[in-house]
């Protein structure tokens, strides 16, 4: 019998995001668990943990060495974040496999279990975003981000251990590790827009693997597929990397869709932002008509 192996960043986080995908494939695919296997897989990301991504290379460090191993034929799915892809999708790769959208609001932990409002003055906020970094300085002024790497686990007790007053995460993620618990605040869309594909898992194949793109194609989301395209070409006419603070989210109500991006000048101190609402077979077109004005809206003072 032959086995489907599932490529796997190796955190308890990016496991249990395996662990759901293969949970969708044993039910769209009639297939059985003895079948699906999960293979660990790390990632340049996961091993330099103190210094931003784009300092050491980009958003692809958590993406590049699982891509590698499934051109390389060793594995034959790989399991990502979408939040934590380029842009650009990989050549010789089928990409276009999401599952239902989780909620894709950020979240606040607090140490004394306060909300933004609240908090110290000049509370010390662990962030490994600019985008994050520049969205909280909107809400508060006099806050300090300081640089916070790790896995949610590692965050959160680097947190209790009094390195940070408050700490920004990805409630998507809590919900998975059922640390719900543990939040201060939820943010609305309003107050601090994600990033473009927050809260979604995507799935990959190879191109010319027709078999399991098949079985892919029985796990997507099309409702998801549509956000998800619509926010990630925002970022395609952008250019965006890990220094661009840029966050893309989107909705559909009554068959139409409607995006909200912003973007931020290097330094943070310029906001740019653009809404639209389209019909929804529009949704690509919308994604890269809220992209080109806020390129042009910025003068391109968001990359170096």
């Amino acid at each position: 019998m032959k086995k489907i192996i599932i490529g796997s960043r190796g955190s308890k986080l990016a496991l249990l995001y395996a662990e759901k995908a293969k949970q969708y494939l044993i039910n769209s695919g009639n297939l059985t668990k003895e079948e699906i296997l999960i293979k660990k897989i790390v990632t340049k990301g996961d091993q330099v943990q103190d210094k931003r991504l784009s300092e050491i290379g980009g958003k692809g460090l958590f993406s590049k060495n699982i891509e590698k191993e499934l051109l390389d034929k060793n594995i034959d799915i790989a399991v990502h974040a979408l939040k934590d892809m380029p842009a650009i999708e990989t050549g010789g790769l089928y990409s276009n496999c999401y599952l239902k959208r989780n909620d894709s609001r950020e979240v606040l932990i607090s140490r004394d279990g306060k909300n933004i409002k609240d908090i110290k003055q000049n509370a010390v906020i662990g962030t490994s975003s600019y985008r994050r970094d520049f969205q909280i300085n909107r809400l508060r002024n006099d806050l300090k981000s300081k640089l916070i790497r790790g896995n949610v686990d590692t965050r959160i007790q680097k947190l209790q251990d009094g390195n940070y007053d408050a700490i920004i995460l990805s409630l998507a993620g809590l919900k998975f590790l059922n640390l719900e618990k543990k939040i201060s605040q939820i943010f609305s869309i309003d107050e601090i827009i994600p990033s473009a594909g927050q809260g979604i898992i995507t799935l990959q194949c190879r191109n010319d693997d027709q078999e399991t793109k098949s079985l892919l194609k029985k796990t997507n989301d099309s409702e998801t597929e549509i956000r998800a395209t619509a926010e990630r070409n925002v970022l395609k006419i952008l250019e965006g990397d890990c220094e661009t603070a840029v966050g893309a989210h989107s909705f559909i109500k009554d068959k139409k869709i409607t995006l909200k991006a912003e973007l931020f000048s290097l330094d943070g101190t310029q906001k740019y932002y653009e809404e639209g609402t389209d019909d929804i077979e529009n949704y690509k077109e919308l994604g890269l008509e809220i992209g080109k004005k806020l390129k042009f809206k910025s003068g391109d003072n968001y990359k170096k």
